[in-house]
Parts: C-alpha cells; sequence; structure tokens
C-alpha cells in the first residue's frame, strides 16, 4: 500500500459518528489537496478487512456519490441516520454534519445562534 494510500484510509478512519468529509476534505487532511478523486478511487479499492467509515465521505456538495437508485445510496443513508445525521434528497447539510462546521461556527457564529 502506498504511503499516499494510508494517508488517506487514516484521515477517513478519523472521521468521528456523526460528521461527514467531503473527498476533497480527506484529501486535504492526509496532506494531498486538490486529490479528491483519488480518495474516491482509493475507497473504491479498499483493501479486504479494512474496515472504514466510507459513508461518512460525501462530495463538496454534501450530496452522496451513489446512484439514487443503488443499494449502497440506501445503505449510506441509512448508516448516516444512524448516527443522527440529517439526510434529505441524498444530501446532508455539510455546515451542521462536516467535520469543519464547528470550527466555522465556533470563529464566525452562526445565523440563529
Amino acid at each position: 500500500m502506498s504511503d499516499a494510500a494510508r494517508r488517506i484510509y487514516a484521515a477517513i478512519a478519523a472521521i468521528p459518528p456523526g460528521r461527514v468529509a467531503s473527498y476533497g476534505a480527506i484529501a486535504a487532511r492526509a496532506g494531498l489537496p486538490g486529490r479528491a478523486r483519488l480518495v474516491g478511487k482509493l475507497l473504491g479499492e479498499t483493501p479486504d478487512g479494512l474496515k472504514l467509515p466510507w459513508y461518512r465521505v460525501l462530495r463538496a456538495s454534501g450530496q452522496i456519490a451513489l446512484p439514487r437508485d443503488s443499494d449502497g445510496f440506501r445503505e449510506q443513508c441509512q448508516r448516516l441516520r444512524a448516527e443522527g445525521v440529517e439526510v434529505k434528497g441524498g444530501r446532508v447539510p455539510l455546515s451542521r454534519f462536516g467535520l469543519d462546521g464547528d470550527l466555522d461556527r465556533a470563529l464566525w457564529g452562526m445565523p440563529g445562534d
């Protein structure tokens, strides 16, 4: 396994329950900014036996990347909801559930807070 793959898998493994991250955010946290597609590629090639919270990784828009009518889409929605993550129309509000949502709120405040 390459060093880049190890760092990406470690960044995915570090996403806590109830939080999500975009492919790009994972790449940046792994020290590979701009390599969001590599994150997606590696998720599709996860070695057998490596348990990752793959369902916590989303598009930059907060949208689930899997096709809406797929079993994977339904499983991802179910797993996220089981952790208390809001999923509506296949999208998660990153401002509330993204890894950096709390930092933004702490620094800038959110309307209504």
